[in-house]
């Protein structure tokens, strides 16, 4: 079947495929990370306190349905995510304070990774290549836009939990909303308002990243 690609926006979509599936590797092992060090032995069990992409991976979530957005269905919708890792708050020796960190560590590595790819990348521009800066901004972009998507209050996503704590749920509340949260984030997301509210948080957060971007590459 002819879907109409050219070479170069296959090129592209690969690009953002890797490094999609890198940045999204890095945010599930930060969360393992954090909750093995906090004292939860699970994600260790569960061989999630690594680097290596495959362990984070989702079949739907970082496969099937991202390679569709960028190939297939190509446009301002965009959705992916990877394998949700398993966090037994009982070992925490402060439950909340510990779940917090956790939660945090996850868009806290998407922040890092932005820094990163920010100075990085535009040293790169600057000493090396300039034209890597595309690849650069898109790296930036994923990045900030994983971290602000991550801190919507709806589960299953990490900024859930934050509600949760501030609201002083019971865990029976909090899973019974999370059974619809799936639901309920699809719905928001096509939402025209809600995706013009997020549009202008992401723009807002990248701000800062790409100026520091702008003055690495000179």
């Amino acid at each position: 079947m002819d879907l109409g690609i050219t070479f170069d926006e296959l090129r592209s979509g690969l690009l953002f495929y890797i490094l999609l599936v890198v940045s999204l590797s890095i945010h599930e092992w930060a969360h393992a990370f954090a909750a093995d060090k906090l004292g939860d032995p699970t994600p260790s069990s569960q061989g999630r306190v690594t680097l290596n992409p495959i362990a984070h991976m989702d079949l739907l979530g970082t496969v099937i349905f991202p390679l569709m957005c960028i190939f297939v269905i190509p446009g301002n919708f965009f959705f992916g995510w990877g394998k949700p890792v398993m966090i037994n708050t009982s070992y925490f020796k402060h439950r909340v304070r510990d779940d917090l960190i956790a939660t945090l560590a996850g868009p806290g590595s998407n922040i890092v990774q932005a820094v990163l790819g920010a100075i990085i990348g535009g040293l790169l521009c600057r000493f090396v290549d300039p034209g890597l800066a595309p690849l650069a901004g898109m790296f930036i972009f994923l990045n900030v836009v994983l971290a602000v998507f991550n801190m919507i209050p709806i589960p299953p996503l990490d900024g859930s939990h934050l509600l949760r704590h501030a609201a002083g749920m019971s865990d029976e509340t909090y899973h019974g909303l999370a059974r619809w949260g799936f639901v309920i984030l699809i719905v928001a997301i096509n939402l025209p308002p809600f995706r013009a509210a997020l549009g202008v948080v992401i723009n807002l957060a990248a701000g800062p990243f790409l100026l520091l971007f702008k003055a690495a590459a000179g």
